[in-house]
């Protein structure tokens, strides 16, 4: 705006104490609620998957052994033999062809 040749120029913005309580406050808001959706995302993650567990058929021949050797390759055999005669009640290394057996998630 220019009155009698003489420019008038506006000063930049500045906050007064409220109004910097006010920023201060809605950025501890959001940082609050950005810390909240990671931690529950976070807490998530070892929850295991939904759905059914994987399982095998026995085939003809198939020893526990086989089975753990196969489905299981990184874990020890024996190690693995035991989990899944835990997870499917097992009294013995024994298994018949058409049993069905749970496998551990993630085998």
């Amino acid at each position: 705006m220019v009155a009698n040749g003489v420019r008038h120029v506006e000063p930049p913005l500045r906050l007064t104490r409220r109004g910097r309580a006010v920023i201060l406050g809605l950025l501890v808001v959001l940082a609050s609620l950005a810390s909240a959706v990671l931690f529950t995302t976070a807490s998530r993650a070892d929850e295991p998957p939904a759905g059914p567990p994987p399982t095998i058929v026995v085939r003809s021949g198939d020893t526990l052994w086989d089975i753990a050797s196969r489905e299981m390759p990184r874990r020890d055999a024996w190690q693995a033999m035991d989990e899944l005669r835990r997870l499917n009640g097992l009294s013995s290394y024994r298994v018949a062809e058409g049993d069905v057996l749970i496998l551990p998630r993630g085998a």
